[in-house]
């Protein structure tokens, strides 16, 4: 890794991008150069990062936030901006690794912008796989660009799965928490309350991806990730509940040969991978202990009462279209139940209700040719799922 690294840092003041931070804090001196921040509208927390790691550049992605982004920075060097344009213009700014790190659809177009020849693209953000993935990998190839996994299931997957093995591949496995409701029985799941849905078990996460953990539909997403990063067919992949999350991801080959990665449930160790990537760096993550561990469970998700996989799964056939659409509004439904407008059952039953109104409404693309294409549908795909949220609202009112 030659040194100084230039990177930036897209949703600096979310959890990932706050890790991505403490191992730059405690890299040795001149290991780092700080191209970029942004935040969303967290003008606080990103003035004080930027006066902590002087970069050339802190934007706040919401217009709004220009005025207060300049006061808090008067009198640095940092130069500061608002606005989605802002956005893009800093991902694609002159750095050799970039973290991805801005949840949802809005960090699309940014990690797009980001896939420069030569650089990395360290993609925590899903979403860029599940509503174009198959663009996206095209796109980072054609302009060479290296794409990292953050996610701790698929860095286990990218540190297990070996370039000159990839045709012997049998299929490889994501495996999955289980969430703060694995052991609930199904009657119970329909009173679950916004505290309850927040309180995972073992990863310390935003409010979007804990709900998503809570509903399982995160490891849905997940699936549709993992087969346009890795190229593979559904069929081979496959999910399993493993409540210590300490085997994040196996690939198993054709000869029988079965190879996992492991640690604990700390995402400085699969972000550290990828911002040392091809090399290694030290983290302060605990270190493992199987022995005091003494055992590892693993267990198939209830179809039943976690039916999101099936959703997610069904829209990754239909093809790009769908899983855009599937995003957008499991997005709005996450938000819905998050302000306390709908019940915790009626995310997925609102996702599956999208995507089959939108299905009979129009012809959702296999494939799309331009991220415009993936935005635009994830706008229609919002609004019918505003729509329907607004009438089980007025419903149950």
């Amino acid at each position: 890794m030659s040194a100084p690294r230039r990177i930036s840092v897209l949703g600096a003041t979310g959890s990932v991008g706050l890790a991505t931070l403490d191992l730059v804090r405690r890299a040795p001196q001149g290991t780092f150069e700080i191209v970029a921040l942004t935040a969303h509208r967290n003008v606080e927390g990103l003035a004080d990062l930027a006066r902590e790691f002087s970069p050339e550049i802190a934007v706040a992605a919401d217009p709004q936030c220009g005025s207060a982004l300049s006061d808090a920075l008067a009198g640095t060097s940092v130069r500061t901006a608002c606005g989605p344009d802002a956005l893009i213009e800093a991902a694609g700014m002159d750095a050799d690794w970039v973290m991805a790190a801005i949840v949802g659809s809005a960090g699309l177009m940014a990690s797009a912008a980001a896939l420069r020849p030569g650089a990395a693209l360290a993609i925590a953000n899903k979403e860029c796989l599940v509503c174009s993935g198959d663009l996206f990998m095209q796109t980072a190839r054609a302009r060479g660009a290296t794409v990292l996994p953050v996610d701790s299931e698929h860095n286990a997957i990218f540190q297990a799965l070996r370039d000159e093995h990839r045709g012997h591949v049998s299929r490889i496995t994501l495996t999955a928490s289980g969430g703060p409701f694995r052991d609930w029985p199904a009657d119970r799941m329909a009173g679950v309350t916004r505290r309850d849905a927040l309180a995972h078990p073992v990863w310390e996460m935003g409010e979007k991806i804990s709900i998503d953990s809570a509903t399982m539909m995160n490891k849905g997403l997940e699936v549709i990730e993992a087969c346009r990063l890795f190229d593979l067919a559904p069929a081979k992949v496959d999910v399993v509940v493993h409540p210590q999350s300490i085997v994040h991801g196996l690939v198993e080959y054709g000869d029988g040969s079965v190879l996992a990665q492991l640690g604990t449930p700390d995402m400085r160790i699969p972000i550290a991978s990828t911002l040392a990537w091809p090399e290694r760096m030290e983290t302060p993550a605990e270190r493992l202990d199987l022995a005091r561990l003494s055992r590892l469970d693993f267990e198939t998700p209830d179809p039943e009462r976690f039916p999101a996989l099936r959703v997610a799964r069904e829209a990754l056939e239909h093809g790009e279209g769908a899983t855009a659409a599937l995003n957008a509004a499991n997005e709005v439904a996450v938000a819905a139940f998050l302000a306390g407008r709908t019940g915790f059952l009626d995310i997925v039953r609102t996702v599956e209700d999208v995507l089959s109104a939108m299905d009979r409404r129009e012809t959702l693309p296999k494939r799309f040719s331009a991220f415009d294409e993936a935005l635009d549908i994830d706008a229609r795909a919002r609004r019918v799922a505003d729509e329907m949220i607004g009438r089980l609202s007025a419903s149950s009112a």
